[in-house]
């Protein structure tokens, strides 16, 4: 095989890798070329092992290596697939189909789905256009017009190479189909993963259905971290602090110019002190799982926090959020305290006797709920307390702005004390709220 073509095939081959989870950084990718230099293709087991060592980092990324290897050089094993241009390849078509060569039409469909641009097929609905432009790139059409012609013959001989003919277009086209199927499952899981969790953070909260529940949670981690690993970096960054050139010149002036104390100006940045106040009444818990859940895999980005769960009552729900299982103890507290008719004004009661040194200028509180008091006591002065004494409230609501304040629902009264009070049913929201209570504990 060509350097190029050799080249082009393994930067192809990890392209299907990162579509099946498996992480492939820059400098890897370098690696498994001058693996790829060294080994070559001719011994099939011992390229796999070279780029499973080079580019599989842990046991769950070794086994979708092997799996993805494995699909992705299947066509090697209908004889190879040569640096075979796709004029050259659809000039003997016809005879392909008539000695019966299989290898060959494997070669042919290869070079005719790179030279068609069919090969990046991510979605199931480009399935038949891509089937169709790889054998437009073969000669298809042409080969159909012969069929015709030799079936407008007289001769007995014609026709039963039209026959011939006719039967190996109908395995062309299932070889075509079946060639870009593989290219579906190397190129297609990662697109389809991605669009499902994409809809999935814009689904209501309510809507989740069962089966995609361990899927949302699985993203909820993954988004939670993300933010904490970004917001870690700038801390950290800060910390660091950028050379002040005017200081360390002055300095230098000391030691005839030469910089021997150089003179960083650092910036102070606060970690974010968290309140979380959730409302785990039938109508909020299914939100109040994934608050939970979202603000639990912040920890890392939170020098403290401090949840509360209420219904009727208000108790501190730290002690089951520090098991090792959270999914298991968001559970718990839902059957523990939720799932009765909630009293806000007895909750924000409880707040204060439960935190009330703890909430100062430096702490933000959030709280998911509706708003709804059942036609009790709003204690609206606590409420305007809270905000007069801690750093801004955050007020989240899953219902939509257009049902607050009908029937028992007190939203305006709340919102007026809120820094902010939005409608959040979402992940995408709750996403880009949650990021901006962190933003605001670190400035540009």
């Amino acid at each position: 095989m060509a350097a190029e073509s050799a080249s082009a095939t393994l930067a192809d081959f990890i392209a299907a890798l990162r579509a099946s989870d498996v992480w492939v950084s820059p400098a890897e990718s370098i690696d498994a070329h001058r693996v790829l230099a060294q080994v070559g293709y001719d011994d099939r087991v011992l390229l796999r092992d070279a780029l499973a060592a080079t580019l599989a980092k842990d046991a769950r990324e070794t086994s979708r290596f092997d799996a993805c290897f494995d699909r992705y050089f299947q066509r090697w094993r209908l004889g190879g697939a040569g640096a075979v241009t796709g004029q050259a390849a659809t000039a003997d078509l016809e005879s392909l189909i008539l000695t019966g060569d299989a290898a060959g039409l494997a070669m042919v469909l290869e070079a005719g789905m790179q030279s068609a641009g069919a090969g990046a097929v991510t979605l199931i609905t480009q399935r038949s256009l891509a089937v169709r432009r790889t054998l437009d790139a073969v000669g298809l059409r042409v080969l159909e017009a012969r069929i015709a012609a030799l079936k407008a013959s007289a001769s007995l001989q014609d026709l039963t190479r039209a026959q011939t003919l006719a039967e190996g277009r109908e395995r062309l086209f299932a070889a075509a189909q079946a060639m870009t199927d593989r290219q579906l499952a190397l190129f297609g899981a990662e697109t389809g993963a991605r669009l499902r969790e994409r809809l999935l953070a814009r689904r209501a909260f309510s809507a989740i259905p069962a089966e995609d529940i361990g899927t949302m949670q699985a993203l909820v981690r993954r988004i939670a971290r993300r933010l904490a690993e970004r917001y870690g970096r700038k801390r950290r960054r800060a910390q660091r602090g950028r050379l002040d050139v005017r200081n360390t010149v002055r300095r230098s002036l000391a030691h005839e110019g030469l910089a021997f104390d150089l003179i960083w100006k650092r910036k102070s940045l606060d970690r974010p002190q968290i309140v979380v106040v959730c409302d785990v009444s039938r109508s909020v818990a299914p939100a109040a799982q994934f608050l939970l859940l979202f603000l639990y895999c912040l920890k890392a980005a939170v020098a403290r926090l401090d949840a509360f769960a209420f219904s009727d009552r208000l108790a501190s729900v730290n002690d089951l959020l520090e098991q090792s299982d959270v999914e298991v103890a968001i559970a718990e507290v839902l059957e523990r305290i939720g799932l009765r008719p909630t009293d806000y004004g007895q909750a924000l009661m409880g707040l204060f006797a439960a935190g009330g040194p703890r909430l100062d200028r430096h702490t933000t509180v959030i709280v998911l709920g509706d708003g709804r008091c059942n036609y009790s006591d709003p204690r609206l002065d606590l409420m305007r307390r809270l905000a007069e004494q801690t750093r801004s409230v955050i007020w989240l609501n899953p219902e939509p702005r257009t049902y607050w304040d009908q029937g028992d629902s007190r939203m305006a009264d709340y919102a007026r004390f809120c820094r902010v009070a939005e409608t959040c049913n979402t992940l995408e929201t709750l996403e880009r709220i949650v990021e901006g209570v962190l933003r605001a504990y670190h400035p540009r």
